[in-house]
């Protein structure tokens, strides 16, 4: 586990794709656990550790997470992610390129919690939610395309389904229309950053994930490095 902020109030981690954030029928070690275990031995805390789960992260998607410490902490957490408050930048790889290399996409999702999926509709329709995103092409290998995504709405499975209904599914997400899976079960997105007020403090917080140990998450690292300073 990877500790990139902490606190007396949160706590934020890395994620890596496979992880889940909290228990589920699998019955896998959620990474909830492991930041309560790293807590208690850390600061030696006696008895159990409060730990409020605040938002989630996909199975297969990689990067930063918020915890909170406090119950205070929790509440107002809840409340700026409900307010729209906590800005959260993706990216995304994508085999094909969009069209336009910048945009905002606009549809209404219907989730199918069978398939545990979402379909994306252009006019509103029965049980639909309307879902809003900024996106923009910021780097481009030879095959692949690194997309920046800004949600301006928090929908099941958004990204996802917004990005395959323009025509670029994610690398290795198979359930929305990738041609292949990624070796390691993972879908190339990535919780890049995470921009809010800090809940008891007020300071600003603004903090960048590191990329997944993988060779084409890192060229475009170095890609996307290159085109900020040109």
């Amino acid at each position: 586990m990877r500790v990139i902020y902490e606190d007396n109030h949160i706590i934020v981690v890395f994620k890596k794709s496979g992880e889940i954030v909290q228990g589920d029928k699998t019955g896998d070690t959620p990474l909830s656990e492991t930041v309560k275990a790293y807590i208690k031995e850390k600061y030696a805390k006696p008895g159990a550790v409060f730990l409020g789960v605040v938002h989630r992260l996909d199975r297969p998607v990689a990067g930063l997470v918020v915890f909170a410490r406090t119950s205070k902490a929790l509440s107002r957490m809840n409340d700026m992610f409900r307010k729209g408050d906590v800005h959260k930048t993706y990216w995304a790889i994508t085999q094909n390129c969009p069209v336009q290399k910048e945009g905002v996409l606009e549809h209404w999702l219907v989730r199918n919690e069978k398939q545990n999926k979402s379909y994306a509709y252009d006019r509103e329709c029965p049980n639909s939610k309307n879902a809003i995103l900024k996106y923009r092409l910021i780097a481009q290998s030879e095959r692949y395309n690194l997309l920046e995504v800004n949600l301006l709405t928090g929908r099941h499975h958004q990204i996802r389904c917004q990005l395959a209904a323009m025509g670029c599914p994610i690398k290795g997400d198979l359930k929305y229309g990738a041609k292949r899976s990624n070796p390691d079960g993972s879908i190339s997105l990535l919780a890049h950053r995470i921009e809010f007020v800090h809940p008891v403090s007020k300071e600003h917080i603004m903090l960048e994930s590191p990329l997944p140990d993988d060779t084409l998450w890192n060229s475009f690292g170095k890609l996307e490095t290159t085109c900020k300073k040109e």
